[in-house]
């Protein structure tokens, strides 16, 4: 069981201001600051080791960015360990961190993720978009995908039309109401990048990005980076943390990466095996998942996904996420909040960040600390999830529970 102790920074299109370890350098300092609340006095000294969560070089135009981060921040002549995994990243990072931790190697650890995108300007339009599309299309096999043009958009289409054909859902209908939910829970996080109170119907008229994903159905690039501690639990003890949330469960799995050898194009298999994984470490039962943790964060990086993923972790059927929206389930006020922080859709996605990201959101719900977006705590438990690379290729879930949430069972 680890501890940890969490800051965030605000998402952003684009820090002018700033490179991405100085990035960096702001969630180190705040999550310092954080762990220090309770005058612990921990200093980068006291930290053991680093995992790094940074997915795309070209994001940062700098080939191996995390050494840059890793003097930035003070953490000279101690181990580093970089995690790429795409949307995922930041999930892998959580998982290796506390295996860092767990296996004994670190008593303090710092798991970091950062991404600074929008600086990579293309001369020929002006703007940023292009060289950023381009870079996330570099994760798809460049000897076929990519010279046909793939996509993350056209990846994750796929997934969910063929969903969609095998059960009649997510409809555009249905994907419109989580863009609704998570634009509108931005709106109570002052760190979110889109927060909007928008319709079913603005959803709908936005403009076709990859049908039937409109562009208000898809999340934003974004830069930003969050940071972690973990720290096994004698350290917890030693410096007098107060309501430590533990994590409890990890699970991480990856599938084909190839969307068409898949036994099934509409299931994606690597959120159903992390999840089972995960809810077995914990002692949580999969088929009840939905009736033991009191929220989710989910990987929400286009609308449909999130309607898939209700279903892939357990929380529903298959078959029945787009219903499940429909009434209500996943709003703030449902029997489980899906992206109460908004999500990747209203918080933004700094992919290497992201994961670490919601990770951090979930911890913050389970200490009664996320302010105008906080749910009601009754189990005690919570997760956050992240899928990305190539058709979504990998999957990470984390299980975490405050200290009420240890002794239920």
């Amino acid at each position: 069981m680890l501890g940890h102790m969490i800051l965030i920074t605000p998402f952003k299109a684009r820090y002018l201001d700033k490179t991405y370890f100085e990035l960096a350098y702001d969630a180190t300092k705040l999550a310092l600051r954080d762990a220090n609340k309770n005058d612990a006095n921990i200093t980068h000294k006291d930290l053991q080791s680093t995992v790094y969560g940074i997915y795309n070089e070209l994001f940062e135009r700098q080939f191996m960015p995390d050494i840059f981060t890793n003097s930035y921040i003070g953490m000279n002549d101690k181990p580093g360990t970089r995690i790429a995994s795409g949307g995922a990243t930041g999930g892998y990072t959580v998982r290796m961190a506390f295996a860092e931790v767990a296996s004994g190697l670190s008593d303090l650890c710092l798991c970091i993720g950062v991404e600074k995108c929008n600086d990579c300007y293309d001369e020929q339009t002006g703007t940023t978009t292009p060289e950023v599309l381009n870079a996330i299309a570099y994760s798809a096999d460049m000897t076929y995908e990519y010279p046909m043009g793939m996509m993350a958009a056209s990846s994750y289409v796929s997934m969910v039309n063929a969903h969609y054909d095998e059960f009649g859902n997510p409809s555009e209908e249905q994907m419109a109401l989580v863009s609704v939910k998570n634009h509108g829970n931005a709106m109570l996080n002052p760190k979110a990048q889109s927060p909007m109170e928008i319709t079913v119907q603005d959803v709908l008229n936005s403009r076709i990005i990859c049908y039937p994903f409109k562009m208000l159905d898809c999340c934003l690039y974004s830069e930003a980076s969050a940071a972690l501690i973990l720290a096994n639990e004698e350290k917890v003890k030693e410096l007098g943390v107060e309501n430590p949330i533990w994590i409890t469960g990890v699970g991480a799995a990856n599938t084909d990466c190839f969307i068409g050898n898949r036994e099934s194009i509409g299931r994606l298999y690597s959120n159903i095996n992390a999840a089972k994984v995960a809810y077995k470490m914990a002692g949580l039962d999969y088929d009840r998942i939905k009736d033991q943790i009191d929220i989710a964060e989910l990987h929400d990086a286009f609308s449909g996904q999130e309607v898939i993923s209700y279903e892939e972790l357990g929380f529903v059927p298959f078959g029945e996420g787009g219903k499940w929206i429909e009434d209500g389930g996943p709003m703030l006020d449902g029997e489980l909040p899906c992206c109460p922080c908004g999500g990747l859709i209203g918080c933004g996605h700094a992919v290497g960040a992201t994961g670490i990201m919601s990770t951090g959101e979930a911890a913050l719900q389970l200490r009664g600390d996320a302010g105008k977006h906080q749910c009601a705590i009754e189990k005690g438990r919570a997760i956050s999830h992240s899928i990305g690379g190539p058709g979504a290729a990998y999957a990470a879930v984390i299980v975490m529970a405050n200290e009420e949430g240890l002794e239920k069972p």
